[in-house]
């Protein structure tokens, strides 16, 4: 009796296995489309992701082509050494993370204040004129953002120097102590709009039943954008400033290098982790040194978003990434 009943639930064990996988077949079949799809982002994502990971073995090894990476000798951290020995080390580590802290905390406040600007005139017809205007700097290439500004602060035919400074003109590119401030206008033009788009995506998100609640108990816009607006934007305020401060590490490498023309004289200003990698690079085509520039800005960065998020969780946890 007992081993009917054992040949009974194998019998039924396996047939609920089949109809699993008859059922696993249909579903593949019917998701196929998307699968393929899919293949062209994962083939992507694959190529320009994950297989570059297999070169942070250049960061610890002495390149010699003759014999391949591969076999190329290890050295250990000794090109890491390379970072903090230079007598620039100091100077591209202060300028990098100067200026992404500023440039943080800037991006931020514009961004959310063109967000807000752009939701009271979304229903209006110029609005389909300035969103436009205001997202077209980040299309600009470097090189041309180099000749734009070259157009405003060359020395003999320069806006700037024609029509504010005829008697004295300025040498703006000779003079490192004025580049702060010229980087970080050009930063901000080229990349407010932008940023701007992600605010105003979440701005759209919220139920518009507050505000109108908010309008009938007698609210006025500011009050509104305080009491409503920047409450419910606080999370996507959070995730940004946590993805930020894990590039802090990192700069524009187009806006340091091409925008002051590569010019020796500004190293003082615009020398940062990335530009100074490459110009070593092109002069002592040393690709070991150069990587492991490029891991030790990653696990800081990585080491940064964790800590941040951390923090975060103890203050908020709703607001953490993870």
């Amino acid at each position: 009796m007992s081993e009917n009943k054992n040949n009974h639930s194998a019998e039924f064990d396996n047939l609920l296995r089949e109809q699993k996988k008859l059922a696993r077949k249909e579903k593949f079949k019917n998701d196929f489309p998307l699968y393929l799809m899919m293949l062209p982002g994962i083939i992507y994502l694959i190529a320009n992701n994950y297989l570059p990971m297999f070169g942070i073995l250049l960061a610890f090894k002495r390149v010699n082509y003759s014999i391949g990476i591969i076999k190329s000798p290890w050295v250990g951290l000794d090109n890491f050494e390379y970072l903090f020995k230079t007598k620039d080390a100091f100077i591209m580590i202060r300028n990098t993370i100067a200026y992404n802290a500023v440039w943080i905390i800037m991006d931020l406040i514009i961004a959310v204040f063109i967000a807000l600007c752009m939701n009271e005139i979304a229903k209006r017809k110029i609005a389909k004129v300035i969103q436009p205007i205001i997202c077209f700097p980040s299309m600009v290439s470097a090189v041309i953002l180099s000749f734009l500004v070259y157009a405003f602060l060359s020395q003999s035919y320069g806006y700037l120097n024609a029509t504010f400074f005829k008697d004295n003109p300025i040498m703006w590119y000779q003079t490192p102590k004025y580049w702060p401030f010229i980087l970080t206008i050009v930063h901000i033009w080229q990349g407010a709009g932008q940023s701007s788009i992600i605010y105003m995506a979440s701005i759209g998100g919220i139920d518009k039943g507050l505000y109108e609640s908010a309008r009938i108990d007698g609210a006025t816009k500011w009050e509104q954008i305080r009491y409503i607006t920047l409450p419910l934007l606080k999370p996507m305020i959070t995730m940004m400033l946590l993805l930020s401060i894990g590039r802090i590490f990192n700069s524009d490498f187009g806006l340091f290098y091409q925008v002051p023309l590569g010019n020796g004289l500004l190293y003082e200003t615009t020398q940062t982790i990335d530009t100074f990698v490459y110009r070593a690079l092109m002069v002592s085509n040393n690709v070991g040194q150069s990587s492991a520039a490029s891991v030790f800005q990653a696990v800081i960065g990585f080491f940064l978003v964790l800590f941040s998020n951390l923090l975060v969780r103890k203050i908020n946890p709703e607001n953490s990434l993870f």
